[in-house]
């Protein structure tokens, strides 16, 4: 699969996105290392700390499904300009997968692929 393709699967997912609240809608598409591809969107709530990114919903249902071998993550947003994962997406990525590429677009249709070890370089593990 072509990272196009994952940020195609990701602009999809987006659609399903629930963001009352900011407006600002959120989606990522996890190819896992034997081609299967899980989506996240955000998903918002009045409680901000109930909220869940979409990288971390594509994860976790991933993790639910009994993979954990993780290869890239596309993440494309309502809001034109590259969107970076948060701290919290970038620290539950790091415990799978410490050298993932993230994928990530602009509004020009421009794309960028970044190692996580380059947005998270010293990392919380055990």
């Amino acid at each position: 699969m072509t990272y196009t393709e994952l940020l195609s699967i990701a602009d999809k997912a987006m659609k399903n996105a629930y963001a009352p609240y900011s407006e600002f809608k959120v989606g990522a598409a996890l190819l896992c290392s034997d081609g299967t591809v899980f989506t996240g969107c955000n998903i918002e709530n009045a409680t901000y700390g109930a909220t869940n990114c979409a990288e971390r919903t594509a994860i976790f249902k991933a993790v639910s499904e009994g993979h954990r071998d993780f290869e890239a993550i596309a993440i494309v947003s309502s809001g034109g300009d590259e969107t970076f994962p948060c701290g919290i997406c970038r620290q539950v990525m790091a415990e799978f997968a410490p050298e993932l590429k993230i994928i990530l677009r602009d509004k020009n249709g421009i794309e960028a692929i970044y190692q996580l070890s380059e947005l998270l370089p010293k990392s919380f593990s055990l």
